[in-house]
């Protein structure tokens, strides 16, 4: 299907604002990719790879702000301008969170930001002995290198706390435990996942090993009891976070798995492919649930598993459990909602690589081969009071419990996501 005869079909989704890099005289066009691009879990900064070596923390209220000032430039007649590389400190009242430039000495492909809110505990026994004691109000962001290390930085002061020195490769990407307990994962192209404890001074717990490939993506379940994990050679992995064992594999891509992660309640995973397809899986009975086709008509399995214009490189799924995001190699970002087989909206995005929501699902971002990062709006749609409950009742139930309960077939169906 072209791009005209989507928008002609779709809503474009309202486009918001752009954040850009700085342009060096004789800037190198490998090594300026946005990897990744993440949101803190309290909303109050936002965070991405803009290339060489750089990570630009940024407070999320100002940057929204900024947008909406750019806005009415433009309405005015006046240049684009762009948000301030600066930290704009002389304007800044206490505690107002402050814009950092991180320097983190290597090519950055992942990042994930990690707070210890709610507060757990940590596993560790020797709990009084630890050289950092991280407090509630702690929140963290933990960089992946080119070099294999991983570095973690205090959010609000922008200063190096620990380096991780384990892996032999390429840190693809790293994910926080939801719990608070600041369990941390990390992705490698060294064919591995590590586990490591951020309470326990960044003590590695467990290396999870299985995949045959390169691991390009992990995250955890909303109760931080599964993890996800997905790679080369069509792979995607389940993992019992409290045994570290593999509880299963989920068949059905036809070529690189690169992209995961779980629906709020738990109920849903999505997986982006390089075979053209984000698939909606039932993550406690290994069945798809819904295909999200990138090329119409959908392609042969040998021509998915081979290269294509339409490599899907990376989905999102929103917090009010209803619409997905994925970002294609067609130089298109598409809004799903998991009711339909087809986009709910597009926008243009040219050399796009990564995709997250904001913490209250309204904002997408979306980063790219050029260092920048674009946000657009969220499609809007007033959650039904069906929708919510089932949201809530599955964040505590399994697929497997759904079906014991003394209640018509059809609702047992509609709870177990097969009808939507």
């Amino acid at each position: 299907m072209s791009h005209t005869r989507y928008a002609v079909m779709l809503c474009k989704a309202k486009f918001i604002g752009e954040l850009l890099p700085p342009v060096a005289p004789f800037d190198q066009k490998s090594g300026r990719e946005t990897w990744t691009a993440a949101f803190a879990p309290d909303g109050s900064y936002f965070a991405w790879s803009q290339g060489h070596r750089i990570v630009r923390l940024v407070p999320w209220k100002k940057c929204l702000a900024s947008f909406s000032v750019k806005k009415e430039d433009r309405s005015s007649g006046a240049g684009p301008r762009r948000l301030s590389r600066q930290n704009s400190e002389g304007s800044l009242l206490p505690g107002e969170p402050r814009e950092h430039t991180i320097d983190c000495g290597d090519i950055v492909w992942g990042l994930a930001f990690g707070s210890s809110v709610p507060e757990k505990q940590s596993r560790c026994v020797n709990i009084e002995w630890h050289r950092f004691k991280f407090g509630q109000d702690q929140l963290l962001l933990a960089t992946g290198l080119n070099n294999g290390r991983i570095k973690i930085w205090d959010v609000y002061t922008g200063k190096l706390l620990l380096n991780l020195m384990d892996h032999t490769d390429i840190v693809r990407d790293l994910t926080f435990a939801p719990d608070g307990s600041l369990v941390l994962v990390s992705a490698s192209r060294d064919k591995t996942l590590r586990v490591w404890d951020l309470k326990d001074d960044g003590n590695m717990v467990k290396v999870l090993r299985g995949h045959q490939n390169w691991v390009y993506c992990s995250a955890f379940s909303p109760d931080s009891s599964v993890l996800c994990s997905v790679g080369a050679g069509k792979a995607v992995f389940l993992w019992d976070m409290d045994k570290y064992t593999l509880i299963r594999k989920l068949e059905g891509h036809h070529n690189d798995v690169v992209s995961c992660e779980f629906s709020p309640d738990g109920a849903l995973l999505a997986t982006a492919s390089y075979d053209t397809r984000v698939i909606v899986w039932d993550p406690h009975t290994a069945t798809v649930l819904l295909e999200l086709g990138h090329l119409f008509p959908p392609p042969s399995p040998i021509f998915a598993g081979g290269a294509n214009d339409r490599w899907v490189r990376s989905v999102a799924f929103c917090h009010d459990g209803w619409h997905i995001a994925s970002v294609t190699d067609d130089r298109l970002v598409r809004f799903w909602s998991i009711g339909e087989k087809s986009p709910q909206a597009i926008a243009p995005l040219t050399n796009g690589l990564c995709c997250a929501f904001s913490t209250d699902g309204s904002v997408l971002a979306a980063g790219s081969r050029d260092g920048s990062v674009h946000f657009w709006a969220s499609p809007r749609r007033i959650a039904s009071l069906q929708h919510l409950c089932r949201l809530t009742l599955r964040r505590v139930m399994p697929t497997p419990q759904v079906y014991t309960l003394p209640i018509p077939f059809s609702m047992q169906d509609y709870l177990a996501y097969k009808t939507l």
